[in-house]
This record gives C-alpha cells, structure tokens and sequence, in this order.
C-alpha cells in the first residue's frame, strides 16, 4: 500500500475513535429505561487489581490502529471502518434501550494510593457505570482481533481475552458483559465478511 493511503488511513482512524466515543458518552446520558445491574457471586469473587488500567487503556487504542498495517487497499479500510461504526450501531442500542450499570461501590476505592488507583479515577470520570452491557471493550477486541486474524494468525486472540480481564479486573463490567460483548463482535464480523 502506498504510504500516503497509509497515512490519510492513521489520521482517520484517529479520528474516528475519537468520534465514535462522542457517541459512547451520549448514550450514558440518554438512556429509555433506568440502568439496572447484572450482579453475580463470580463478580463479587474477582479481585480488584488497579493496574489491569494500563491494559485497559493502553493496550486498547494502539492494537486498533495497528488494523491500519493489515488492510490491504483503500476499499479494505472502507469496509472494516464500515464494521466498526455498525459495531457502533449495535452497541448504542443496547446502551440506550437495555442500559446495565455496575454497583457504585465498585468506584468507592481508596483514592490516592498510586498511580494506577489515580490513573483509574480519572478514566471513570470520563467514562459512567452505564454503557455495561455487551461490554463494548470486548466487542471492539474481538472485532479487531477477527480483522488482524489472517495477518497475525491464532496469538491474536490474547488481545480480547486481556481487555476482557482488564476490565473484570478494574471493576469496570460484570462478567457476563464480556460473552456478550465478544459475541457481538463476532457477530459484527460475520457481517462485514457478507459485505466485502
């Protein structure tokens, strides 16, 4: 691929992240139904592990934009940008019309102690204890790791299963936020391979 395609592709990809979390944050606001919670026993039984914050954010974005190293023409970014902004689309009808939050003691951790505890408040003031269900971390993951999949081959799948941990971890979503979510990326997927 030519280096300036590659380049306009990083820009925009960059741009629609930032885009489509404007949306992610409406949906927090606008909800048809009051948040409700899918508390399990597991859930309670997962420790809180503040550094899994790294993973959860750092991790997160640059795996994305690595998709942008696979595709293979400008029409192949058309179409897998086209599957994540339908990702998109799903996942706002659920926040919307089945919106889940997690417990606020999940947030009620000691404040101060660290980098990782202060990094965490900070990420949570962004982003809201609803938006939980399918978990839309996990969703993206899979749906990346099914894009890089040809590229990068079966180790790519330890990409979803550490944001899947990352956010148990940090008390981010509920367990069953994560199937949910991992099927729905797949789900997407199968999708945009109907598509192009």
């Amino acid at each position: 691929m030519h280096t300036t395609d590659l380049l306009i592709q990083l820009v925009i990809s960059v741009f629609l992240i930032v885009g489509v979390y404007q949306f992610y944050f409406w949906c927090q606001r606008h909800h048809a139904a009051e948040p409700r919670e899918l508390r399990l026993p597991l859930d309670d039984a997962i420790p809180y592990r503040p550094r899994w914050v790294w993973i959860y954010s750092f991790l997160y974005y640059p795996v994305i934009v690595l998709i942008n190293l696979a595709v293979e023409s400008p029409r192949h970014f058309l179409y897998v940008a086209i599957s994540f902004v339908l990702l998109l689309g799903f996942q706002m009808a659920f926040f919307i019309f089945f919106p889940v939050a997690t417990p606020a003691e999940w947030r009620a951790a000691p404040s101060g102690r660290g980098r990782s505890v202060r990094f965490l408040e900070f990420v949570q003031k962004f982003d809201a204890r609803s938006n939980s269900f399918p978990s839309m971390h996990t969703s993206v993951a899979t749906l990346t790791a099914l894009h890089l999949l040809p590229f990068v081959g079966l180790p790519v799948f330890a990409f979803p299963v550490l944001i899947a941990a990352s956010c148990l971890f940090t008390k981010q979503l509920y367990v069953v936020d994560l199937p949910a979510g991992a099927l729905l990326g797949w789900f997407t997927f199968g999708l945009f391979r109907m598509i192009y």
